[in-house]
């Protein structure tokens, strides 16, 4: 069984499975703020003590204040003490090139305010853009917010192996990567996992159930035409066919589906699990739009595979080609088929 906990910077300890915020931020369906304020309750219940979330999550980091707020007043501040929660910087795309100290600070005050906290437990640090050189400096003002003690821990989110270097030599110490892993994507395998072993960065992953394409649901279904119902979908199904297309992908589903029948659970648990596996990774982020998948979420924490179950997996992506290139390089190349979907200024205004 693998452990609920990990420790990922001296006493500092995350849940395995992270309650992902994003299915809160719209675009999939309306939004029963008392409703998701129980539902995220029922994450910590079964576990999942830890929450990311993102300033251009409208509306994601309140409903996580609601629901810290909540545990505070009916459990106490011990109980509101054990839900950490992560939330992340994302500058938009036309500020990078002004970008200032005011900015950053800004940008994490309202993180704080809306959050209900003193401490955010990490600030995850995404750029758009890296020919605009600003993103060190930027990150040694995040840096300066740690010093302070607003922000307990730094990470980052989609930067490659070259710029994590660059970012690590400039003395800033990250704890994180967040970053899309999944049975269809290995990218952070490659030089990433490396440079961030040598440095203790550990990997938290989102993506290991490519927007639902890994689940039952899909199995056995002729490949679906555009446009599809939402952007995630879009965006994942564009991983299936760099993957090595729609046939490749249903035999790997339907390797996932024996799996998870002697597991006793669903393929899309078998496939966080694997991610789970995978050197440097600490979680995986995982959405759940109400109880009953936080309860299922909470079973990736429990599988044990055999040798057999990570050989039947290994020969199915052994039969792709790979997606092209480092950590997030195709969805950063804005006129690409995976850059070209991306909206890049999600923060205009905001309050």
């Amino acid at each position: 069984m693998t452990a609920k906990t990990f420790e990922l910077n001296p006493g500092y300890k995350i849940s395995r499975v992270i309650r992902g915020g994003w299915q809160l931020a719209g675009g999939h369906g309306a939004i029963d703020r008392a409703q998701a304020v129980t539902d995220l309750i029922a994450a910590f219940d079964v576990g999942i003590c830890t929450y990311d979330c993102a300033d251009i999550y409208t509306g994601v980091e309140e409903l996580i204040g609601e629901a810290r707020e909540r545990l505070r007043n009916e459990r106490g501040a011990e109980a509101a003490g054990a839900m950490k929660v992560h939330t992340k910087l994302v500058p938009d795309l036309e500020k990078l090139a002004t970008i200032s100290r005011d900015y950053i600070r800004g940008i994490v005050d309202k993180s704080l305010r809306k959050l209900k906290t003193e401490q955010l437990d990490l600030v995850q640090f995404h750029w758009w853009d890296y020919s605009l050189p600003g993103y060190l400096e930027a990150l040694s003002w995040l840096d300066e917010m740690r010093r302070e003690g607003k922000v307990r821990n730094v990470g980052t989110t989609n930067f490659d192996t070259p710029h994590i270097s660059e970012i690590l030599k400039a003395g800033i110490p990250l704890v994180s990567q967040q970053l899309q892993y999944s049975v269809l994507d290995q990218r952070p395998s490659r030089s990433l996992a490396k440079l961030a072993a040598e440095n203790n960065v550990k990997f938290l992953c989102y993506g290991s159930v490519a927007g639902g394409f890994l689940s039952d649901r899909w199995l056995g279904q002729s490949e679906p035409e555009m446009p599809l119902e939402n952007r995630s979908l879009v965006k994942y199904k564009l991983i299936i066919d760099d993957f090595g297309g729609w046939e490749l992908f249903q035999s790997l589903l339907g390797t996932l589906r024996g799996i998870a029948d002697k597991h006793g659970v669903d393929i899309a648990t078998i496939a966080s699990a694997w991610v789970l596996e995978q050197p440097q990774v600490a979680a995986v982020i995982v959405g759940a739009r109400n109880q009953a998948h936080a309860l299922a979420n909470a079973k990736i924490m429990d599988i044990a595979f055999s040798d057999d179950d990570r050989r039947q997996i290994a020969s199915i992506i052994a039969q792709s080609p790979g997606l092209e290139g480092d950590v997030y390089t195709l969805e950063r190349d804005r006129t690409g088929r995976h850059g070209s979907i991306m909206h890049y200024n999600l923060n205009a205004g905001k309050v």
